[in-house]
């Protein structure tokens, strides 16, 4: 579990995932996030990244998937039986792997969608238009351009910042360097690591770039075919040798998988 001083505002708790009633795909995952933390979920794609996200946001059900065991809980509350609108009016966001946008509408109108479900005034809600603005100048210069025609790092700005537009607590995002130039994806992650430290956003992020998301993140969890296999502060995760030779590819040693490590067995008390 999270050494961290701060308040948990999101838990999951020793959750399982089933899809189509036969196929298990999480098994016994368990994180915490701090209030204004920046908290990584890494592994290969497959190791169940997504689908964690995806169970926090309570969307499994649209992929006949159901979470069949633990629980999750935001600001101390259980969650996981509440509908995935319940949870955005409450504070808890997600921006799909993909770069999802209605790419028949304005940049702008995209924006706007964001802030569908709020009931402030809308001085309020431009106010908010110009903080991301602000944010994303180059969504400010294409706000009147068709989202569909805007490059893949102009898409991925529009996704967050349709997320900002409903005042979040936490964001989960999901994959935000998949095929984006290294450039941007930098860019990206330097956005994030400003509106949590200026806008006191919490993130949750699933990410393959193992090497960009520790640089940003302030803990991370590591899954590999649907658990848990090892956790920690950002910064020692990248120092880990087991890590650095599996997920930064800095060691030359052959090894089939993370299980093979000494300190995968030393935990494999926990992990049955």
């Amino acid at each position: 579990m999270m050494a961290d001083d701060r308040n948990i505002v999101l838990s999951v708790n020793n959750i399982e995932v089933i899809y189509d009633h036969v196929i298990l795909v999480l098994k016994g995952v368990s994180l915490e996030v701090p209030e204004g933390g920046i908290v990584a979920l890494l592994g290969a794609n497959g190791a169940g990244k997504t689908t964690t996200i995806k169970s926090i946001s309570n969307i499994l059900r649209t992929e006949r998937g159901e979470v069949t065991k633990g629980y999750i809980e935001f600001l101390g509350e259980r969650v996981d039986t509440l509908s995935p609108t319940e949870l955005v009016q409450r504070g808890v966001i997600q921006v799909m792997e993909g770069r999802h946008c209605f790419e028949h509408l304005t940049v702008e109108e995209n924006l706007l969608t964001g802030a569908y479900t709020r009931k402030d005034n809308r001085r309020l809600i431009h106010d908010d238009l110009d903080m991301v603005y602000s944010y994303f100048p180059r969504l400010k210069e294409r706000r009147r351009s068709q989202a569909g025609y805007t490059s893949g790092g102009e898409q991925q700005m529009v996704a967050v910042g349709r997320a900002l537009m409903a005042r979040p607590k936490v964001i989960l995002l999901d994959e935000p360097s998949m095929g984006l130039a290294p450039q941007l994806v930098e860019e990206i992650f330097e956005i994030v690591k400003r509106l949590n430290e200026q806008e006191q956003v919490t993130f949750l992020l699933a990410e393959q770039n193992t090497s960009v998301a520790l640089r940003y993140a302030t803990y991370g969890y590591i899954l590999e075919n649907g658990r848990v296999v090892m956790d920690g502060e950002a910064a020692a995760l990248a120092e880990n040798e087991d890590v650095k030779e599996f997920y930064l590819g800095i060691s030359g040693a052959d090894k089939k998988s993370f299980r093979d490590v000494k300190h995968y067995r030393r935990r494999k008390r926990w992990l049955a």
